[in-house]
């Protein structure tokens, strides 16, 4: 996952200034020196990690930070600050047209992501209502038309292509079409090179001036580091672009590219790719995104995939269930499908405050096991999923058989919901909020969960 090592090595920074009850200039100076260690070896640009750390020290070192109770707190939200406007302070959306259709110029090199990464963008704003049109403009590498149709496919999305025909006319074309089919946005996925050269700059160049695209978005690949970030200003300086896109942030990026890229090109960047899943995409959030580098979590991308996953129906259902103590494999089900439509529970456990790289790393999240207990509940019949206690050897042996896994795998799930029904009814009916305090100070309360 990508930030990890910085991440690590600033929460180990910020441990230390917290051991302190005053600070001195001299801590704080010696802190800056292991922050800005810290960045360059996450790969960011040495000219903004320059201008980042004079800019910190500056704030670090006043009266009011070395005069605080708390003057770690004080520096980390300095920190915070300073990532937020390093990489935007704002999201900045894409520009839609006010005569439809919004034309979108998909640029980059050659396997940053553009065409997986454009019809993901494509179907994000499906789902928000719009009418996308994916057109094939790269007619140079193997099988890219292809691959633009299987993802347009498996997104439903519509994919215009002419083969192997001139790309400025495809451009032309494919607009035409999405006005004439009533497509409200054309998303020009154009081709790459493994490096930047005047034959391609100039082909997009003609694209450009053909179509006026409303947007120019440049895909770059996370894990490529300061190249990223090259790229980027060499493709600002030819075309102008509008944005940026991050892909492949989910692997293990060092994260510099996401820290410069605003910084050297001054475009935003807009949106990232955060999974190989097609609708593993998201709008890009600058406080967030520092937020998270700092190991302080991203409460509101979390929020906003529980919602997105969220069953107002089969909630409210649930609640009258628990209510009433009839909490079944078949509730159980629907619960773990919902958490799963949340996406990679590596990355959601990422997002929570407190929960910080090494944690992660040590709690090894078996996915295949989540698997293996989905197929045994979806062995069992329906009568089977809402009264477990009928289940007996033949019965077991049956749903195991169905399901590839043992009778001991069975057993093992049955004791664990029986031990899940057994304190849910402790929490519900009259004075289960009460049963839940006395509980919470049993356990110590949950660390590193603020209010909690």
């Amino acid at each position: 996952m990508a930030f990890e090592g910085l991440t690590e090595k600033l929460s180990s920074v910020f441990k230390k200034l917290r051991g302190k009850g005053r600070l001195s200039e001299a801590d704080v100076k010696e802190s800056m020196r292991e922050i800005r260690l810290a960045l360059l070896e996450a790969d960011v640009s040495y000219k903004v990690v320059k201008s980042f750390v004079k800019t910190v020290t500056e704030r670090a070192v006043g009266a009011d930070v070395l005069e605080s109770l708390t003057p770690a707190q004080m520096i980390v939200k300095i920190v915070n600050d300073e990532l937020t406007a390093l990489m935007g302070s704002e999201n900045q959306k894409l520009h839609i047209a006010s005569k439809p259709p919004t034309v979108v110029m998909l640029v980059g090199l050659q396997g940053a992501g553009k065409t997986t990464n454009g019809a993901k963008l494509a179907g994000l704003f499906k789902k928000q209502g719009k009418r996308p049109l994916l057109a094939a403009c790269d007619v140079y590498r193997p099988a890219a038309i292809q691959q633009l149709q299987v993802v347009g496919e498996k997104l439903e999305l519509p994919v215009f292509q002419m083969g192997q025909a001139n790309p400025v006319d495809i451009a032309r074309a494919a607009v035409a079409h999405a006005e004439k089919h009533g497509n409200d946005m054309v998303f020009l996925d154009t081709a790459g090179r493994l490096h930047i050269d005047e034959a391609l700059m100039e082909e997009l160049r003609a694209i450009k001036a053909a179509v006026s695209p409303d947007e120019i978005l440049l895909v770059v690949d996370a894990m490529t580091g300061q190249d990223a970030v090259n790229a980027a200003e060499a493709f600002n300086a030819q075309l102008e672009i509008d944005g940026v896109m991050l892909s492949k942030l989910d692997g293990d990026a060092r994260g510099g590219a996401a820290l410069s890229v605003k910084a050297v090109t001054g475009k935003p960047i807009k949106f990232v790719g955060v999974g190989e899943k097609l609708d593993q995409i998201e709008p890009f959030h600058a406080d967030r995104m520092a937020s998270r580098v700092l190991g302080m979590g991203d409460v509101l991308t979390l929020i906003e995939k529980a919602e997105q996953a969220f069953d107002e129906k089969k909630a409210a259902e649930l609640e009258q269930k628990l209510r009433s103590n009839k909490f079944t494999l078949a509730d159980f089900y629907d619960q773990m499908l919902q958490m799963r439509n949340m996406g990679d529970l590596q990355d959601v456990l990422g997002m929570m405050p407190g929960v910080n790289a090494s944690a992660l790393q040590n709690a090894k999240l078996d996915e295949k096991a989540m698997g293996r207990i989905e197929a045994m509940i979806l062995s069992m019949t329906p009568y089977e999923r809402e009264n477990p206690s009928c289940l007996n050897h033949s019965r077991k042996r049956r749903i195991t058989a169905g399901s590839g896994t043992k009778v001991e795998d069975l057993n093992r799930l049955l004791k664990q919901f029986d031990a899940l029904n057994q304190m849910l009814r402790q929490f519900s009916g009259p004075g289960a909020s009460k049963k839940m305090k006395r509980m919470g100070k049993r356990m110590g309360g949950f660390q590193g969960f603020p209010g909690m």
